[in-house]
């Protein structure tokens, strides 16, 4: 039986070999999930033209998800070293690669991506579209602007993000109500410029539908930009952002009329005790669409480690039912991500996802967890790095300080406790001082 969209087979009781795929991953029943996609709360990016795609799912009772942004820019334009990162994002074994390039050669980057990703591939088609069309952003139509995310659409690219949600309405509140940082979001910023040169609608607003008819037509997930996201603490759950998101969840409801996968974004930058209500509020006023949000950034202070600020905020998100995590390098702010940057911010996502899946319940999180307690307990340094989520630095730092004695480490030596109660649960003396001889 044909079916344009995952969502679209879904409510038709049709089950996808993506579905399939997703379900034997997660361990969540396959009639269970193919209902979650009809309703909205699981999403599977997956485009027709995406060939080596290895599918995920996002959303309700699945794994947290995390996403790695990379992309050539005007200053870092080498193709060929953000394709070596791509390799690295792989093999660590990450969900989603966008791609953010906004300079050069990015149809070329792209494509060579998504030939070479099992991972999904985002987009953000306004980047490309100054580049591509070769014209200053105000000159760019509205039906160019479209036809680049067709072109995404054709290269395969598995889900967009579309600032649709900063409008004329939600632009005037963010005029009304004064910011620190004003509008963060690089794609929320050039439409926001667009508007105003141009005295416009916002065009992937104003021409939703036609939107939505070329995203059904591939089989592209549409993750719902937060234009207008807090770039700031202070500016956190502000007026502004809350008016967007009820706009986003308005196209939600339009999108799936039309049975096209809907990803929400969220912020951004906001304070600890804020982030269990943002989840709460997007979870309702977008009909409980899977919730994609960036860091959350808890403290403007740490250039340098918003790795950690991001997996402090990305942890107490995903305990809360967010489900998709983009990672934040320590480079955040400051640079394009270098190779080693990208793979601490890898390593912070990671454990910030699995954090909230042990609050979350989900499927075999606790488990991992224990095993890696009782390896502890054993003193099996072997069985220790192959759980670990970082296996290369853990054996690492046990070569570069070797203990005198393997059922050990420098940190405690013979007074270590594992060790000692191990020898005392078994009946035996304990020779801290003594030679073992």
């Amino acid at each position: 039986m044909n079916y344009t969209t995952q969502m679209d087979a879904a409510k038709r009781g049709i089950i996808t070999k993506e579905m399939k795929i997703v379900s034997e991953k997660e361990g969540i029943e396959l009639e269970l999930l193919r209902e979650r996609v009809a309703k909205g709360q699981v999403v599977i990016p997956a485009n027709k033209n995406h060939k080596s795609l290895d599918p995920e799912g996002v959303g309700k009772g699945l794994k947290t998800k995390i996403n790695v942004n990379l992309g050539i820019s005007r200053d870092c334009p080498n193709v060929d070293k953000e394709l070596e990162k791509v390799k690295w994002a792989i093999d660590m074994k990450t969900d989603a690669i966008m791609d953010l390039s906004s300079f050069g050669k990015t149809e070329e980057f792209r494509r060579r991506l998504v030939h070479m990703s099992t991972a999904m591939i985002g987009t953000v088609p306004v980047y490309d579209a100054v580049g591509f069309y070769d014209k200053e952003l105000k000159d760019i139509t509205a039906k160019e602007f479209l036809d680049v995310v067709r072109k995404h659409g054709e290269d395969g690219v598995d889900f967009v993000t579309v600032h649709a949600g900063i409008n004329r309405d939600t632009a005037k509140v963010f005029k009304k109500n004064k910011r620190i940082t004003n509008i963060v979001s690089r794609g929320g910023s050039l439409l926001y410029a667009w508007m105003e040169l141009n005295n416009r609608e916002n065009p992937f607003y104003e021409y939703y539908d036609e939107l939505l008819d070329i995203c059904a037509e591939y089989d592209i997930t549409i993750s719902l930009g937060d234009a207008l996201r807090p770039g700031s603490i202070e500016d956190g759950t502000d007026a502004s952002q809350i008016a967007e998101l009820i706009v986003l969840g308005e196209l939600t409801k339009r999108a799936w009329e039309k049975n096209v996968q809907i990803i929400i974004e969220g912020p951004g930058h906001m304070k600890l005790n804020e982030i269990e209500a943002n989840v709460i509020l997007e979870k309702k006023l977008c009909y409980d669409a899977p919730f994609y949000v960036l860091g959350p950034i808890v403290t403007d202070v740490a250039p340098g480690y918003d790795h950690i600020t991001s997996a402090i905020g990305g942890a107490i998100a995903a305990s809360h039912g967010v489900d998709f995590l983009c990672y934040v390098t320590p480079a955040e702010h400051l640079r394009l991500p270098t190779l080693d940057d990208m793979k601490e911010g890898i390593i912070a996502s990671k454990i910030a996802a699995h954090a909230g899946d042990l609050v979350k319940g989900v499927k075999g999180a606790e488990q991992w967890d224990l095993e890696m307690s009782k390896a502890r307990q054993n003193l099996n340094w072997e069985e220790m790095f192959r759980l670990s989520i970082d296996d290369e630095k853990a054996r690492r730092y046990r070569k570069e300080s070797t203990p005198e004695h393997d059922d050990s480490c420098t940190m405690c030596g013979k007074m270590c406790s594992m060790r000692n109660m191990n020898r005392i649960m078994d009946g035996k003396d304990i020779n801290i001082l003594r030679s073992d001889d």
